[in-house]
């Protein structure tokens, strides 16, 4: 497979609000470049290759849906990446190690197998984001809609899937787009919702998109990126979430980073709704193994609970 890389530039000077990282971005500024490979990116991408291969394991296609897509490929030696080496806490305490569980494997071989990443020492030189991921994995009869609404992201993430007829790329908003997309033609599929978090009221208006998604589309498999940091109401999240209607929802959050402030990224957290068969117990092992490596000194373990379903 032939794979299009695109270094960012430098950065440009960091203004308007805190975001998550504690670098200060004004609205619809922020660029994953400067978190890409971090310990949340590592969560994440695990979590999402496992439910993309167990919706592989049937013939029949799905339809991959990213709300927040970002630019796809991220080069680690760029202005972006090295303002904060993030990655160096994540992807980095990962990379050339043995002994690893069967979904972080399946992660770092993905990771690996980029164009110029092979023979990289302590960290690789590029991080393929989830929709690169998501190409490398589906097949022809499968589908993609991807969804990025920061102009500069966009390009790069439409030039990256220029000759990929599977895609279909947009710029638009990622709530409002996933609205009008579902359901999808397929019957099977994965919705990846990852927001920047810029606004502060983005945690409520998620929990009622998601609400409004499983409505239009109940089979469908939601996977939601969330930041753990002070302030934040994630209680008040799990709450409404639980009161929504799934019948089956399934959280797994680590915090790695003690003493993490308002401004800071402490943690991260994935919900579920209708995972695959075994995917609970897959992550489990997974960040049981994960979280130790990453964990900056909080000593605590991964939580992992059904919110509603089968836990109860």
């Amino acid at each position: 497979m032939r794979f299009t890389f695109h270094p960012h530039p430098d950065p440009p000077p960091s203004r308007g609000r805190v975001f998550n990282s504690g670098e200060p971005f004004p609205m619809l500024s922020y660029r994953h470049g400067f978190h890409a490979g971090n310990f949340a990116d590592v969560h994440k991408h695990v979590t999402l290759v496992l439910l993309l291969e167990s919706l592989l394991k049937k013939e029949t296609p799905f339809c991959y849906i990213d709300t927040h897509a970002g630019a796809a490929m991220y080069n680690l030696q760029s202005g972006f990446a090295q303002k904060h080496r993030e990655f160096e806490n994540g992807i980095g305490r990962l990379w050339h190690r043995g002994q690893v569980p069967p979904p972080v494997m399946s992660y770092l071989q993905l990771v690996a197998a980029m164009k110029n990443n092979r023979g990289a020492r302590e960290s690789p030189r590029y991080y393929p984001g989830s929709p690169a991921l998501a190409k490398i994995l589906a097949r022809p009869q499968d589908r993609m809609i991807l969804m990025e609404l920061h102009p500069a992201d966009f390009r790069l993430l439409k030039s990256y899937f220029a000759r990929d007829r599977r895609a279909r790329v947009e710029c638009r908003d990622g709530f409002e787009g996933l609205m009008a997309v579902l359901p999808p033609a397929e019957r099977r599929g994965l919705v990846l919702v990852d927001p920047a978090y810029e606004a502060g009221n983005e945690l409520e208006r998620l929990a009622g998109v998601l609400e409004r998604a499983w409505r239009k589309w109940p089979t469908g498999v939601y996977a939601v990126w969330y930041p753990l940091q002070k302030g934040l109401p994630v209680r008040r999240f799990h709450r409404e979430l639980r009161n929504a209607g799934a019948k089956k929802i399934f959280l797994c959050e680590i915090n790695v980073v003690p003493d993490s402030g308002s401004n800071r990224l402490g943690g991260s957290g994935m919900i579920i709704i209708n995972p695959p068969w075994q995917v609970d117990l897959k992550l489990e092992e997974a960040l049981a193994w994960l979280v130790p490596l990453l964990d900056r000194g909080t000593g605590l373990p991964p939580r992992c609970e059904w919110l509603v379903g089968e836990g109860r």
